[in-house]
C-alpha cells in the first residue's frame, strides 16, 4: 500500500516560517512529480509548488519568491519551506505526487493534510 503523510503545520505568526514535509510509504518503484496543494475554507483547492524527479519546480503566483519546494529522491520526501507567511497563506495544506509502485503501475495520491495558521 502507497500513502502520503505530511508534517509540520502549525499556527505561526505573520511574517514567520514554516516548513512542511512529506514522506511517501509503501510498495513504491518511483515517484515522477510531488507537489503541495492547499485548500482555504469556501475556496478551490490550489497548487502551491510541485517540483519534478530532476528538480524542475512551478509556484503559485501567490507564493513565488516566498516559498521553496525541495525533494529527497533517497527518502522519498518532500518539503515546502515557507518564509515571510501572511495571513492568506491559512489553509490545509496536502501534499501530492505520481507514483509508480512495483506492479509498474501509476496512481495519483494525496496526503491527509495539515493545518497551517497563520495569525497574530
Amino acid at each position: 500500500q502507497v500513502q502520503l503523510v505530511e508534517s509540520g503545520g502549525g499556527l505561526v505568526q505573520p511574517g514567520g516560517s514554516l516548513r512542511l514535509s512529506c514522506a511517501a510509504s509503501g510498495s513504491i518503484l518511483s515517484i515522477k512529480v510531488m507537489g503541495w496543494y492547499r485548500q482555504a475554507p469556501g475556496k478551490e483547492r490550489e497548487l502551491v509548488a510541485s517540483i519534478g524527479s530532476g528538480g524542475s519546480t512551478n509556484y503559485g503566483d501567490s507564493v513565488k519568491g516566498r516559498f521553496t519546494i525541495f525533494r529527497d529522491n533517497a527518502k522519498n520526501m518532500v518539503y515546502l519551506q515557507m518564509n515571510s507567511l501572511k495571513p492568506e497563506d491559512t489553509a490545509v495544506y496536502y501534499c501530492n505526487a505520481d507514483i509508480t509502485n512495483r506492479l509498474y503501475i501509476k496512481n495519483n495520491y494525496w496526503g491527509q493534510g495539515t493545518q497551517v495558521t497563520v495569525s497574530s
